[in-house]
């Protein structure tokens, strides 16, 4: 049994809608580019009994992208009948390379562009390390999968955690959950989970987590040897048409500033076209969804989904 460890200083589809879920999970979606942008924003009525913990998982988004965009709404005991948005619209980091995982912090979320799919791309929330056990920056390999991977504890948490075991075996008390991609960077792995609310927060000793489901479809997508680059940007913008846009994450007050954006406009030569009222309001909000910042009336993202989002059948709830 291979030993590997989550240490505390760690922390869509290419294939078509039409292809058999016993092939690719229904969990994953054709998502097509369009001008760095994918998806697109929906509406949702609340249901009795009904959180946005569960919502967030039938629609694939973590925790702090359903909160987010609905400021205002209980998370837990939100108002039935109430609409809230689906934040399924992304503005793609400013990653370049290919194939690759794109792993961005801030947003907590994974970005796959698989081999020789130009145009496509599958994504998925995630859950990242906890405060001080920030997950490194930077290029990595994945060197090795593993389904029904074994967790050794290290022997910081256990100083923290007696009561764990020096192994913990697969099966559910393992919050390694059943698959395991290890990176090239020691003690770093993207994995399942055993607590899927977890999604979308600061919930791990350094790794990152997927819901079980999801990372049952990316162990089968990703071969070994895919590069993974994990970036930190806060503030992604882009433009489609004549129509600008911004993408504002809390995360660092000083990585997600006016300023900021305002360089990254200036990068793109698109401060020409930007109402800074509009901006300023988008960074103050920091609703995690594509805003159009545009001088002139405000327009809604274009629509570039196809018919088959979401797939089917409808995703569980916790």
């Amino acid at each position: 049994m291979k030993r590997f460890a989550c240490r505390p200083y760690v922390k869509a589809l290419v294939l078509s809608c039409a292809l058999s879920v016993a092939t690719v999970s229904p969990r994953a979606a054709t998502l097509p580019l369009a001008d760095g942008f994918v998806g697109e924003l929906q509406q949702y009525r609340v249901r009795e009994k009904e959180s946005l913990v569960e919502i967030a998982r039938k629609f694939d988004l973590g925790f702090n992208a359903i909160v987010a965009a609905n400021p205002g709404i209980d998370p837990f005991i939100p108002k039935a009948g109430t609409h809230i948005t689906i934040p399924t619209a992304w503005i793609l980091p400013a990653v370049s390379m290919r194939p690759a995982i794109v792993i961005n912090i801030p947003e907590f979320r994974l970005y796959y562009y698989p081999k020789g799919s130009a145009g496509k791309v599958i994504t998925f929330p995630l859950g990242i390390g906890d405060e001080g056990r920030d997950t490194p920056l930077g290029k990595y390999r994945v060197i090795e999968k593993i389904a029904k991977p074994a967790w050794y504890v290290p022997e910081s948490i256990r100083a923290k955690e007696s009561r764990l075991p020096k192994v913990v075996p697969p099966g559910p008390d393992n919050p390694m959950g059943s698959h395991a991609l290890r990176l090239s960077r020691d003690g770093v792995l993207i994995h399942g989970t055993n607590r899927p609310w977890g999604i979308g927060r600061r919930s791990s000793h350094g790794c990152l987590r997927l819901y079980p489901e999801d990372i049952a479809s990316l162990f089968q997508l990703v071969p070994r040897g895919m590069l993974v680059v994990i970036v930190n940007q806060p503030i992604k913008v882009g433009a489609k048409g004549e129509r600008v846009f911004v993408e504002a994450h809390r995360y660092k007050r000083a990585e997600s500033t006016v300023g900021q954006a305002m360089h990254l406009l200036a990068d793109r030569n698109l401060l020409v076209r930007t109402d800074f009222a509009k901006l300023i309001r988008a960074m103050e909000e920091k609703k995690g969804v594509p805003v159009d910042i545009s001088l002139g009336p405000v327009r809604q993202m274009p629509q570039i989904l196809p018919a088959c989002w979401p797939p089917s059948p409808p995703r569980p709830s916790p």
